[in-house]
């Protein structure tokens, strides 16, 4: 399993942002190897980030090819205040089933 986590700082979101930002999530839902999504704030930082869960590397670059997010990340200086992104191997997963997301230990 792979995870790419989008950290980014806001600027002003607009209309524009929230149609792409929609269409993005979308789109990777409907990407054969999506597993699945967490967003997170961090108050102290005032920093965002997305976390998308894949199957596989190439089930990531289709999002990462995707035309919509493309289109995004060419107008991302409008909204974002600086970004990063982090693309992890997920070695393992384990805790308690109610916070979703379980897999086997061998998954991935």
């Amino acid at each position: 399993m792979y995870s790419a986590t989008f950290i980014f700082g806001k600027k002003q979101f607009d209309h524009d942002f929230h149609r792409l930002d929609q269409a993005i999530a979308e789109a990777a839902r409907h990407i054969p190897g999506y597993l699945g999504e967490e967003t997170w704030e961090n108050p102290g930082t005032r920093l965002y980030a997305n976390v998308y869960y894949w199957e596989s590397m190439e089930a990531l670059q289709t999002l990462m090819q995707h035309p919509t997010h493309l289109q995004a990340k060419a107008a991302q200086a409008n909204w974002l205040d600086g970004y990063r992104v982090v693309i992890s191997e997920v070695l393992r997963e384990y805790g308690e089933p109610a916070l979703g997301m379980q897999r086997p230990a061998n998954a991935g």
